[in-house]
């Protein structure tokens, strides 16, 4: 198995220690798995421009890298963005070799929605793209079904090659354990009820709402309620300053990104969960992976994600549903959580033993591998 891929450089920018950015292809191995690095436009993830200039230089490099690659029996491209998925196509038209499309988010229908870009010219060129690269895959893997309807409804003709396998949990990694008193003091979270988010800070995750929470909590003298962000992008420092202005910086309290070996810790250090996007349609469709591992951890999530990612949860026991960018409605949850903690705790302990039983990564990765072997074998014997 070979990967094509950048130096690791995200969300800042900044090419991690001990990577170069250079033109020379640079190839490791992880996990007995040949990584070949290409060069790269190195940008934060903020700003249109520059960071669709990140995308279009990886799609340039990772298609010349092809030309020195052996001819692989199938080529897998998954697509943040789809000029991931490009380099896919071009790849697997160079190498006359079967593609695989994993889409893991709509786009450019997804940055329109946040209003990083507005619909015009550059947009419909972009959906064109987007059908055409569709038309392109042997097989679509959606990671839930709200996407593979997306796909059908915009290139019918793909229905049929259209297959769900979701996100899932490492269930060794994320098992439940004590909180770490270590991680607690370190950001002086002390005795209260953490409510914590974890991931990208982007556009997309509308944690305004979060602030505001924080900002009408400390009027009713809620001083037992803490929020913790974790992670970074591109509106953490636009929301410390807001947090700082508002005099909340003390509720609201930002770590940065943390590796992901720490992740286990700081959700069982953590009280409750929240899981958060902007209240569009499109992102209605998403299923968002950290529910999995939450759940598997018994933390309850404070859900402000509707559609199939809240009906897992619902399913699961594991958590509360919220109005999406609705700070009165997050502070009535996480008031009755920390009013009760103990109850609330207990009432998750259920859903790792649904996620386990239907998210499983080790089997989620079984089935995504039967996929692949259908399509090889499809294009051994000659079919399309």
């Amino acid at each position: 198995m070979t990967v094509v891929t950048c130096v690791p450089n995200c969300p800042e920018g900044i090419v991690y220690e001990g990577y170069e950015n250079r033109v020379r292809r640079q190839i490791d191995y992880v996990d007995g798995i040949r990584v070949v690095r290409v060069w790269t436009y190195v940008a934060a993830n903020a700003g249109t421009v520059r960071r669709i200039a990140n995308y279009v230089s990886y799609c340039f490099s990772a298609v010349v890298a092809t030309f020195r690659l052996e001819r692989p029996d199938i080529v897998v491209a998954t697509s943040p963005q789809f000029f991931c998925g490009w380099a896919g196509v071009f790849a697997a038209w160079l190498k006359r070799c079967p593609l695989v499309l994993e889409i893991r988010d709509i786009w450019p229908e997804s940055i329109v929605a946040v209003g990083a870009m507005q619909k015009g010219m550059l947009t419909r060129l972009l959906e064109w793209m987007e059908k055409r690269m569709y038309r392109a895959a042997d097989m679509i893997v959606a990671v839930g079904s709200g996407y593979r309807d997306n796909i059908a409804s915009k290139v019918p003709e793909s229905a049929d090659r259209i297959v769900i396998v979701t996100n899932g949990v490492d269930a060794d990694q994320f098992n439940p354990h004590d909180s770490d008193a270590t991680f607690r003091e370190r950001f002086c979270l002390g005795e209260r009820f953490v409510c914590c988010y974890l991931g990208t800070i982007g556009m997309a995750h509308g944690l305004d709402v979060v602030v505001r929470a924080a900002s009408a909590l400390k009027q009713k003298s809620r001083d037992d309620i803490a929020f913790l962000l974790v992670g970074d992008g591109a509106n953490r420092e636009r929301l410390q300053q807001l947090a700082r202005d508002s005099g909340v910086e003390d509720r609201v309290i930002f770590t940065g990104r943390l590796p992901r070996s720490e992740m286990s810790s700081v959700i069982a250090s953590s009280d409750s969960c929240l899981v958060h996007l902007n209240g569009t349609e499109l992102f209605g469709t998403v299923i968002p992976s950290k529910i999995f591992e939450i759940m598997a951890m018994q933390r309850p999530i404070i859900m402000g994600v509707q559609g199939p990612a809240l009906e897992i949860v619902m399913q699961a026991g594991g958590g509360q549903p919220m109005i999406s960018e609705d700070e009165n409605d997050l502070i009535r949850i996480v008031t009755s959580m920390a009013d009760d903690p103990v109850g609330t705790r207990n009432r998750a302990r259920t859903a790792r033993k649904y996620v386990l039983d239907n998210f499983d990564r080790g089997r989620l990765a079984e089935k995504m591998l039967n996929h692949l072997t259908d399509v090889h074998s499809v294009a051994s014997s000659g079919k399309k």
